[in-house]
This record gives structure tokens, sequence and C-alpha cells, in this order.
């Protein structure tokens, strides 16, 4: 087992990590406020787009793959770095999905919030984001209807 462990640290997943932000991020596409972009990137980005944080703890196996299948997780939910790629319809929902996921408590992961415990949200914090997305919503649910 020990020679696994050890044998496992030379082989890291690729890690999340771009040099540029794709012109289909949410934050180049939306006019988000200050206070929202600021907690979308300090507690949503490292899961949900193509830039992660890594913490130092990342660099251990196998650690980091724990970490890589939640990154991949993530994105598969909601990638904010394809925003502009997703339909109205698409939008609209994902909207929803992060309004009721802050409000509800069960986003951030509470995995997540052990490890930064910046990303705790604050009751205020919760509440700028959910109405964030459900005023952002609106703007797509018009835009699937006919008109």
């Amino acid at each position: 087992m020990l020679l696994v462990l050890i044998v496992i640290q030379f082989f890291p997943p690729s890690e999340n990590k771009s040099d540029t932000t794709p012109p289909t991020d949410l934050l180049l596409v939306e006019n988000t406020p200050g206070k929202v972009e600021a907690i979308l990137t300090n507690v949503c980005y490292d899961c949900h787009s193509n830039n992660t944080i890594y913490p130092w703890y990342a660099e251990i196996e196998p650690v980091s793959y724990w970490l890589a299948s939640h990154i991949e997780e993530g994105k598969e939910h909601l990638d904010f770095s394809q925003w502009d790629l997703y339909s109205a319809k698409k939008k609209a929902h994902k909207l929803e999905e992060v309004a009721e996921a802050v409000t509800e408590g069960w986003m951030p992961l509470d995995s997540y919030k052990w490890m930064h415990g910046d990303a705790n949200l604050t009751e205020e914090e919760s509440k700028a984001v959910a109405d964030w997305a459900n005023m952002l919503r609106l703007k797509y649910v018009k835009a699937e209807k006919p008109q």
C-alpha cells in the first residue's frame, strides 16, 4: 500500500488551469455586480470554471484525484467558463439552481467549506447571489418565450 502511495505521487491528474479567460465566461458576458462577482470568483469558480486556484494539499496524492473528481463533476453541472454557449433555457435553469443552492446552503459543498473558511457564505452574501441569479434568470425566461 505504501509503495502504491509513493508511486502515484509521480502521476498527478491534470490541473484545471487556464492562462486566459474565454470570451464565453459568465463574468465577461453578464453585467455582474462587483459584490456578486467577488463571491462567484472566490467561492464558486474553483469548481465551476476553467481556472481552479489549488490549495497546498492538492499536491498530495490521492487528494489531488479527489479534487479533480469534484472539479470535473462541478463543471458537468455548471461551467461558468462556458456560460455563453448555453441556451437561454439552460441559463434560466442554471440560475434557478444557483439561487436555490445558496439559499438552501447545499452550495458550496461542506467539504469545500471545511478547507476554505472564506467560502462560508453569510446570509447577506447568499441573498446577494440569489437575488442576482433570480433577476438575471428573468432575462433568460423572457428570451425563451416566443415574441
